[in-house]
């Protein structure tokens, strides 16, 4: 469950195990979403004063991803601590860049889209499909990991005057 009354938080903590799934409403197009089951999630949320709220906690998950050298689907495990501080509008907390604003009147917290923001960001920017990955041929774009290609070698011809000297020696 990720969704909880605001009423009963001002009384007790309350303990947070649920999961995000990867056809939630929540996410957006063109998001990285979780692979499998979703995205697990565990931690507390108490209420941190009138009006805030905090939540403490982690998340695991896998996220389908392209290898940064040949582009092919990458499964990458992602998981992160992660610290979530929420303040009614209207609060000058609420302000802030990392305080994420409840609605006046709201009755409910949805962690989801918080959540959702924290996954995009601990997913790995460069993945690779495995460490000695040797990617796409830049002439031909042949996957070289499955054999090489007929092109020629490339050089790039901002190095020939360095060549020139180093043959003429």
């Amino acid at each position: 469950m990720l969704y909880f009354d605001l009423r009963s938080l001002e009384a007790r903590a309350e303990s947070v195990d649920g999961w995000l799934a990867g056809e939630d409403p929540v996410w957006e197009e063109g998001d990285s979403r979780p692979a499998g089951a979703g995205i697990h999630v565990v931690g507390r949320l108490s209420s941190a004063g009138h009006g805030r709220y905090y939540f403490s906690g982690r998340f695991d998950g896998a996220a389908v991803t392209e290898c940064r050298r040949c582009l092919v689907a990458v499964t990458v495990p992602v998981s992160d601590e992660v610290q979530l501080l929420f303040a009614e509008s209207g609060l000058d907390e609420a302000e802030e860049d990392d305080v994420i604003p409840i609605a006046p009147g709201e009755r409910e917290l949805d962690l989801r889209p918080a959540l959702r923001e924290e996954w995009l960001l601990a997913i790995p920017a460069f993945a690779l499909c495995r460490e000695d990955c040797r990617g796409l041929c830049p002439s031909c774009g042949a996957d070289r990991n499955t054999g090489d290609c007929t092109c020629p070698p490339s050089t790039d011809p901002r190095w020939d005057g360095l060549r020139d000297v180093r043959t003429s020696d």
